[in-house]
């Protein structure tokens, strides 16, 4: 069924990240030929708000496609399928001569904080995915809420709000169709109880929704169309390609994760966190997102955590200390000293402690009002004090959300991980000491590609199915154990951190208020 031979079938597998594209060129076996990356920019307008040009996807995924084609010096002819991870629910305004019609909302924008709320007070069925009476800001609905609100004129000229991955597969072939992930995980679709939230979307006021969302909506790894002639010049490939549907990036990279079951926690890092499960029955609870049905694997449902501003956050903060003229070299040697100076340092960066909610927060508290914070500083701290403790401060809000998903029965055995967070050693290991878990990686670190990749393959037909294909491309990277120690040592300092979003949520929030003019 699949052959690694000079001139057998290549997969190329597609990661729409939030600070750039990534493109991989892989052989059904998961070993990588190439890797390209291409970033782009982002406009942060105001507070909370954050937008990308579709426009800079397509350059950017276009050039990589090129130049992995050429690093390799492989055939064109022997890609066999493309799929797309990207980041969700990034919205795109479609008109109808196919083309944006705004910068995209991106998935990190909560701009729709009001609307969220007003999506929480319906209590429909729909919002099972989020506690019961709760909303996401970041999520579809209440985007376009605030789009009708806000720009009407640009509202009602949209004939389709895309998400950033089923725009990349229409530039692709031409074919509007919905990716099942990105429904699911940010639209409350369910295909057991009727598909799109029609009702939901009458409560709230956007009937014009089914008029601006696809009937047509694909699960991961099948076919959404075929490489069209003007996509497959741009791209220095031949026509006819098949094109497998993507999906939120975080999602796609648990296949290149090999996370196919229950009791693996996925976490993907990078410029936010993102924790994922799979389990064979569904468990709504409040404080976790899901259980999404067939969001990754059919029959399987996946629940979800999160954070939103965790490599960011950190980002943000070196920037900041470097100055915005810094160039990479001079960022580089920063972060290393950095880290090197955080690392001296005892649990709990000697008294300053963080939160890591500079976008708001995604779970457990599910709060777009909420902001970032650093206390407990004294003349005594240094920049490196105030690095560790926001590195701290993802590593806590990550176990915050493991013992949200324990406490609704699920079991969280160990950790594989992946992405930017990986690269500091001071980071991998506080995760594994504050969970307490190992945490284990993969040898292959670009998950997301690679997931995209599988996809590609399942599309191809390369392997019967997605959750077998994964099985086959991913190999195993080295394991990270905790230190007994350092666990006991971080568990007042994670009760720090807890407790302070509780006594700070009323005076974050007016900030907040205030800061947006109300």
């Amino acid at each position: 069924m699949m052959t690694n031979a000079p001139d057998g079938p290549l997969l190329l597998g597609v990661d729409g990240g939030t600070e750039g594209v990534r493109v991989g060129l892989f052989d059904p076996s998961g070993t990588a030929l190439a890797v390209a990356r291409r970033p782009y920019p982002t406009r942060f307008p105001r507070s909370g708000w954050a937008e990308q040009k579709p426009e800079h996807w397509w350059l950017g995924l276009s050039a990589g496609v090129q130049e992995v084609l050429a690093v390799s010096g492989v055939a064109p002819s022997r890609v066999a399928g493309i799929a797309t991870a990207a980041t969700s629910f990034t919205m795109v305004c479609v008109g109808d001569d196919d083309r944006p019609l705004r910068p995209a909302l991106m998935w990190m924008d909560s701009r729709a904080s009001a609307e969220a709320a007003e999506i929480g007070a319906t209590r429909s069925p729909a919002l099972r995915y989020t506690g019961g009476d709760q909303a996401s800001a970041e999520w579809m609905l209440g985007k376009a809420m605030w789009l009708k609100r806000h720009e009407p004129a640009t509202f009602e000229a949209t004939t389709w709000l895309a998400d950033y991955a089923e725009w990349i597969a229409f530039q692709l072939t031409g074919e509007r169709a919905a990716s099942e992930d990105s429904a699911a995980i940010r639209c409350y679709y369910d295909r057991l109880r009727g598909g799109w939230p029609v009702d939901l979307w009458d409560a709230v006021g956007v009937p014009e929704l089914r008029a601006k969302v696809p009937q047509r909506v694909v699960p991961m790894g099948e076919v959404v169309g075929q490489l069209t002639a003007t996509a497959a010049a741009e791209l220095g490939l031949p026509a006819g390609i098949p094109v497998a549907g993507g999906g939120a990036d975080a999602f796609v990279a648990m296949l290149g994760l090999g996370v196919t079951g229950p009791g693996s926690l996925a976490m993907v890092t990078g410029s936010s966190h993102v924790h994922m499960l799979q389990t064979p029955v569904p468990r709504y609870t409040k404080g976790l997102f899901g259980s999404y049905t067939d969001a990754v694997l059919p029959g399987q449902f996946t629940i979800e955590g999160g954070q939103i501003t965790t490599g960011a956050m950190v980002a943000w903060y070196v920037r900041s200390l470097a100055g915005q003229d810094a160039g990479p070299a001079e960022l580089a040697a920063l972060y290393r000293r950095l880290n090197e100076d955080a690392a001296a340092l005892p649990p709990g960066s000697e008294g300053v402690v963080a939160l890591d909610y500079l976008q708001g927060n995604r779970t457990p508290h599910i709060d777009p009002s909420a902001r970032g914070m650093i206390w407990g500083l004294s003349l005594s701290h240094g920049p490196h004090h105030i690095y560790r403790a926001l590195v701290e401060s993802v590593c806590f809000g990550t176990e915050n959300i493991i013992r949200t998903m324990r406490q609704a029965g699920n079991a969280v055995d160990e950790i594989v991980a992946c992405g930017g967070a990986l690269n500091s050693p001071l980071w991998l290991q506080a995760h594994a000491d504050v969970a307490g878990l190992p945490i284990r990686t993969t040898a292959q670190p670009d998950v997301a590609v690679l997931g995209a990749a599988v996809l590609a393959a399942a599309g191809a037909g390369l392997y019967p199915s997605t959750a077998e294909a994964s099985r086959a491309m991913v190999r195993p990277g080295r394991v990270v154990e905790p230190d007994a120690a350092a666990t006991e040592a971080y568990r007042p300092w994670v009760d720090l951190y807890t407790e302070s979003y509780a006594a700070m949520r009323p005076l974050l929030h007016r900030a907040t208020a205030l800061a947006a003019g109300a």
